[in-house]
This record gives structure tokens, sequence and C-alpha cells, in this order.
């Protein structure tokens, strides 16, 4: 398997697949997951004659279960040195919920020339937990329980959340998928518990105002509407007027994990963002 070890130690495991002179689509996967959450679009582009890669973030899926550096600024940093190790330029950086997060961090301090555009979806920016600043963030007590039922039960948590708000499976009427809702906990229980629960305060503790302020490129939003894990009206309603190249796009109905329930609506979307 490819791996990239940091200067800390850390082996980051990824995926490279496609020509190599082909402009790269780089994924940036959420929280407990791992590179395979991208399988459909990562098919998809390789499909448009794309190079697609996705890494599996530290402490999550086949990459070193750490025990430190379980935080935004050091998923940055190991995004720099995969991109410095595979020599990477004009990419397009595509990042799901916690993912966006290491988007927009490592989009805002990249080298000159590293990246082309970049693509927040269900994203966590600008910041998730409510305060003094951010009054209509989700409060403290939310991620607390978080943490709690990871420590308690980290498995029958991990088949809880996507079997029902993460995609939206908890909806009347809604056709449950139990390779989806498999899919989802095989991933999560292959990362590390102690990467994981740090990573419940780099996802809803970190505060991405600046940095979406300070990306140049253009950035495509896109949000379902009833996305019940990073609600859209804290998120990116609030992400997009502080890019200073940012196009929003909304979908009615569509929970946070669309990616994977409507891989043909979002791939269509993606392309054409991509390609204009």
């Amino acid at each position: 398997m490819p791996t990239l070890t940091t200067k800390d130690g850390t082996e980051i495991f990824y995926k490279d697949w496609g020509p190599r002179t082909a402009q790269a689509i780089v994924f940036h996967h959420g929280w407990p997951l791992s590179a395979d959450d991208w399988d459909s679009q990562m098919l998809f582009f390789l499909g448009e004659g794309y190079r697609v890669i996705a890494h599996d973030r530290r402490g999550h899926g086949r990459s070193s279960q750490t025990a430190t550096g379980n935080e935004m600024d050091t998923y940055a940093a190991d995004v720099v040195a995969l991109a410095a190790a595979l020599d990477l330029r004009d990419a397009i950086h595509v990042g799901h919920s916690t993912g966006g997060g290491e988007v927009a961090r490592y989009v805002a301090r990249a080298e000159p020339g590293r990246v082309a555009k970049a693509v927040l979806i269900g994203a966590v920016p600008p910041v998730m937990v409510k305060s003094d600043r951010n009054p209509g963030g989700l409060p403290i007590e939310v991620f607390d329980g978080f943490r709690a039922a990871l420590a308690g039960n980290r498995a029958q948590f991990y088949r809880d959340v996507p079997a029902g708000p993460f995609y939206g499976f908890n909806r009347e009427g809604a056709q449950v998928s139990d390779g989806i809702v498999d899919n989802w906990w095989r991933q999560g229980m292959m990362g590390g518990a102690k990467a994981q629960y740090d990573c419940i305060k780099a996802f809803s503790e970190t505060d991405f105002t600046e940095d979406l302020k300070a990306i140049d490129v253009p950035v495509l939003v896109l949000h379902g509407t009833d996305d019940q894990i990073v609600p859209i009206a804290d998120s990116a309603l609030l992400a997009h007027p502080l890019l200073k190249h940012g196009t929003l796009k909304t979908y009615e109905g569509l929970p946070h994990g669309m990616c994977t329930t409507h891989p043909d609506v979002i791939n269509r979307d993606l392309l054409a963002f991509i390609r204009s």
C-alpha cells in the first residue's frame, strides 16, 4: 500500500489512480471515515480522465493510529507533505465535512501553484460549536455526547450514526441501505479510537473564518438542506460570504452523506465546476 511518512513518523496511506500527467483531484474524507468514502467520486473522475487521489487522515483508516497531532494544523501539514511528495500542481481539493475544514486550512496556506480550485461539501467551516461569537452554533454538549458515545461503545455509536442522521435514514419514507451503513461502520472501526476522539474537538471547535477569507482560488460550496450533522444555516450559509471567489449550491432535502446517497447528482455538479 502506498504510504507517506511525515516528520513525526506517522504513516499516511493514500490512493493515487490515473495518469500522472492529468490534472489531479484530491479528496479529503469526513470523520471518522477513510479514503474509501470517496469510491463513487474517484471511479467517476478516473473515468473522465483525471488523476484521483485520496488519503486516510492520520488516525483514520489505514494510516497510523496516532495519539498526537490529531488537530487541524497537523492535518493540513500532512496534506502539505502529500502534495509535495506527489508534486501536485494546479490540483482541485474536494473536502466533505471534517475534510472540508482540512481543505480550507490547507488551501489557505498552500504554496503558490499547488491549488487551482477547491470544493467544500457539507463542510464544517466556519465553526460548528456555539459561542458568544457564534450564537447559532451547536452547544458543546452535543459534542460532549459524541465523545461519551465513542468512549462508551464506539462500535454501537458507529452503527447508530449512519443508520440515522448521517444519510437521512431516520426520515420517514427513507430507503435504508444496509450496505451503506455497514461500509460506514467498517471505515470507522478501522481507525484509532484516540485519534477519532480527538478529532471531535478538531472538527467542532476549530474556527476557519480567517482561512476562508484568505483563500484566493474559486471555491464551490455544496450543502444539503436536510443535513442533520452539519446544519446548513451555521455552515455553508455563513462560509460562502467569507470567500473571495465562492459559489454556493444547495440541494433541497438531501442529507449530510449526499455524495454517497446521490453520487450522480454531486458528480455532475463537481465535473461542471472543475471544467468551468
